[in-house]
């Protein structure tokens, strides 16, 4: 099975889960899907994990993220998609505090977010697909960075990182 025939669980703009529909479908179609995303923190709280993402990702290719995550698959949990994903992404086996859900919004791009975070210091290890490279970050520059609208960051993870500063009462 390819990864455009992969069943996902599909989602109407309320967040109730409607049914499923293959990957393909549901990015060519702009279906309403959820996803869960892991920010990796460093034990004293100072850095998160950043990565690029592969050229050959299918949305935002070659961009930089902070979160690590993925489509939730029909018949899954968000929860086990935020466990499964950090495992896949980043070899990182832990399980991750669910933080809050929102919605991203963008073009066709239109899904529900599950927000986690986890606390790290053992070994990073990319899966080669979807991560090119990856590095901690200081919080403090990551939040210079992301003041450059030019810097080459997924749009959700922008996103995302501005609700978890206002979660964390650190915006």
């Amino acid at each position: 099975m390819t990864d455009g025939d992969e069943s996902v669980a599909i989602y109407d703009r309320e967040g109730a889960v409607t049914g499923s529909a293959p990957r393909g479908r549901m990015r060519s179609e702009g279906l309403w899907h959820a996803a869960s995303s892991v920010l990796v923190r460093s034990p004293d709280l100072r850095s998160v994990y950043v990565h690029r993402r592969t050229w050959d990702k299918d949305v935002y290719p070659g961009a930089y993220d902070c979160w690590a995550g993925g489509v939730v698959a029909a018949g899954e949990s968000p929860d086990h998609a935020a466990t499964r994903e950090l495992a896949e992404e980043l070899g990182v086996h832990a399980t991750p505090r669910f933080l809050f859900r929102t919605r991203h919004e963008r073009g066709t791009v239109r899904f529900h977010a599950f927000v986690y975070e986890t606390c790290w210091d053992g070994p990073v290890v990319h899966q080669p697909t979807e991560i090119a490279e990856g590095w901690w970050m200081q919080l403090s520059e990551l939040r210079e960075r992301l003041r450059d609208p030019h810097w080459p960051f997924v749009p959700d993870g922008r996103q995302f990182v501005e609700e978890w500063l206002a979660f964390h009462g650190l915006g």
